[in-house]
């Protein structure tokens, strides 16, 4: 009698594989074939299928007939209309806390998330800054019980973070600390929820062109490694 794998165990496995998609293990592109991912976790084809599904749902992983599971790799214009939505996002999360009685809880969120993010910085970690970052972004929308709004923001994150680590990895050392964090915390804090939204999708966008210069290079290093793969099967 065959016997199913807890649901649990895609769900692990989904995000031990996201983690090697966002630190760079696994590179834009690469095949992810299932036989390999068995051995490297050490479990069956069943709960690995379902955990590249998972993937693909996010919007981390493709599926492409006869091919299989690979890493997506994005297009110039892809990293474009996922920041543009995400400038917006950012600013419509903080208009959403127009007449909302109380912020306190807020604020003192975006306290806690400020501090980690000043920890990891201050440690050079680019993991935790990352899941720093990713906490702070969604708080707003969080806090506002959105729910379409927090399902669509959490996406847009999950596909953002292997370019954002990618850029993260060349530069969190030369960068000094940024204060946007604590100028949008200031911002609500006197009210001014206009200029805590654009705060907030400016600093989105700021990033945009050196996300896509920093992932550029690794679309080249990764076409050269998969010609010299080319070469050497023949």
């Amino acid at each position: 009698m065959d016997v199913k794998a807890p649901a649990t165990i895609p769900y692990f496995l989904k995000e031990q594989i996201r983690e090697l998609i966002v630190d760079g293990t696994f590179r834009p592109g690469q095949p992810l074939r299932e036989q390999e991912l068995e051995q490297r976790f050490g479990t069956s084809r069943s709960p690995i299928r379902e955990a590249l599904r998972l993937l693909e749902l996010s919007g981390l992983v493709v599926h492409l007939q006869r091919k299989g599971f690979r890493i997506r790799r994005y297009t110039e214009d892809e990293i474009r209309d996922i920041f543009l939505l995400r400038a917006e996002l950012a600013s419509y999360s903080i208009n959403q806390l127009v007449g909302q009685p109380d912020l306190v809880r807020l604020l003192r969120a975006f306290k806690e998330h400020d501090a980690a993010l000043a920890r990891a910085h201050a440690a050079r970690d680019v993991s935790a800054y990352v899941n720093a970052l990713r906490e702070y972004y969604l708080a707003c929308a969080r806090y506002t019980d959105n729910v379409p709004l927090v399902d669509t923001l959490d996406r847009l994150t999950e596909q953002v973070e292997p370019l954002r680590y990618n850029l993260l990895r060349h530069q969190l050392a030369d960068i000094a600390y940024d204060a946007y964090h604590a100028g949008v915390a200031e911002a609500l804090g006197q009210g001014e929820f206009s200029r805590a939204a654009q705060l907030a999708r400016d600093h989105v966008l700021n990033m945009l062109s050196q996300v896509v210069h920093a992932y550029a290079q690794v679309v080249v290093d990764v076409s050269d490694d998969e010609g010299e793969e080319r070469l050497r099967a023949y």
